[in-house]
């Protein structure tokens, strides 16, 4: 295997898209997959149907990455989710936004988003050989020495495009993280990512299920206020859910406290003013019964008051200053201390990957190791729910090829 050949490491969206886009003007492109067929994390996307990307315009993106959205601004200007969805319907698969702006396949079947890039890597000439784990990667006289449980290769480009360590039975393991290791790249610490959290002393168990709209979310550390979200949050069994929490949760550790205030659109001290008003003018009522004016769900209103030990036959006149304020205080800031956050086998992304300090944006080439590229959820990149982080994974495979067929 010699002149002008490209090994891509990892059969995922990323890696596909990467290989379907450089293959041709004779350039040999094969595809190096660990499991016995590709694309199985993609395949479970949004709950198999795919949500391939989001609606709106692609500068809104920049601020859904957490920090990293500067890094991946010149790769999303170039290959934008216009560009997605366009290149979807113009091989035979529409595509439709939802109300909230996801974007999916109009079939709602994610297999029928990887039977399009198999079908356009086969068109374009892409060796795809599954079952073909690699082991070890090297740098010797300008190739790279690509070494799988079958074969060792030489190719003069290499693509990492392993995805991250989230969702293991997929074969998302973590192997790029070893691979980019051995040529001298740097990986930040990797966690779970667009997690669920576990809470400490839970007391919600019995209200799985009951979700809430547009709430806002604090993040403390230490006793200090270190992040603010606003989101949909869901109850589990163990702990909290949902997109207002999957969001954040690359910035949650466990020990740390989340308040929630479970009034939308108001802050604290508004949800404090409605909260005592309500209670005060429903004085000859039941708590349980005054706190139905607010909205919220009734069988989480009742809890409230059963955990400030508020007696279930006691109306709102007589109620003792501390169990006023306690109830209060649950509307407006209740508080969660952390246990831990769910593991790899739960978690949808990544926290963490390869630096970006040692990835060129505008191209997605390292900095240390000419022609070699990181693509997808590999890098030290993790998005929002709602189709970011695939968008990412295409997007940062386009600019790769781009760069790689020099087109």
């Amino acid at each position: 295997m010699t002149g002008d050949t490209t090994i891509i490491i990892g059969g995922g969206p990323a890696g596909l898209f990467c290989a379907l886009q450089a293959a041709g003007d004779g350039r040999r492109v094969i595809v190096l997959e660990k499991k016995r067929s590709c694309g199985r994390k993609l395949l479970l996307a949004g709950s198999g149907q795919c949500n391939l990307t989001h609606d709106g315009e692609i500068t809104d993106f920049f601020s859904h990455y957490g920090e990293h959205g500067a890094f991946l601004r010149p790769a999303l200007l170039n290959f934008t989710n216009r560009n997605l969805i366009a290149f979807f319907e113009e091989h035979g698969l529409g595509m439709r936004a939802e109300p909230g702006g996801k974007v999916f396949p109009a079939s709602r079947r994610s297999s029928d988003i990887l039977a399009v890039l198999q079908r356009e890597c086969e068109r374009q000439g892409v060796g795809i050989r599954c079952s073909e784990p690699v082991h070890h990667v090297a740098r010797e006289d300008g190739d790279f020495i690509v070494q799988s449980d079958a074969n060792t290769m030489r190719a003069d480009t290499l693509v990492i495009a392993t995805g991250g360590a989230s969702y293991p039975i997929t074969g998302s393991s973590g192997d790029g993280y070893t691979l980019a290791g051995q040529l001298r790249h740097t990986i930040t610490e990797i966690a779970p990512a667009l997690a669920a959290v576990y809470i400490r002393e839970y007391p919600f168990t019995d209200l799985a299920g009951i979700s809430f709209s547009d709430l806002s979310i604090a993040l403390f550390r230490g006793g200090k206020k270190i992040r603010q979200h606003t989101g949909d949050l869901l109850l589990t069994h163990t702990g909290l859910s949902g997109p207002g929490i999957l969001d954040l949760s690359r910035y949650i550790r466990p020990g740390d406290q989340l308040k929630v205030a479970f009034l939308p659109g108001m802050n604290q001290d508004a949800i404090r003013s409605t909260v005592t008003a309500t209670i005060a003018a429903n004085g000859n009522r039941l708590v349980k019964t005054a706190l139905a004016e607010l909205p919220l769900p009734e069988r989480f209103a009742k809890k409230l008051v059963e955990l400030a030990e508020i007696p279930p036959d006691l109306n709102g006149a007589n109620l003792s200053k501390k169990a006023r304020s306690t109830l209060i205080t649950s509307v407006a800031e209740y508080p969660f201390t952390v246990e831990n956050l769910a593991g790899f086998d739960e978690a949808m992304v990544t926290r963490g990957g390869v630096s970006l300090a040692e990835i060129n944006p505008k191209t997605m080439e390292s900095r240390l190791v000419p022609h070699l590229y990181c693509i997808g959820e590999v890098l030290d990149i993790d998005g929002d729910t709602g189709g970011y982080n695939l968008q990412a994974a295409f997007s940062t495979a386009a600019l790769a090829a781009r760069r790689i067929s020099g087109r």
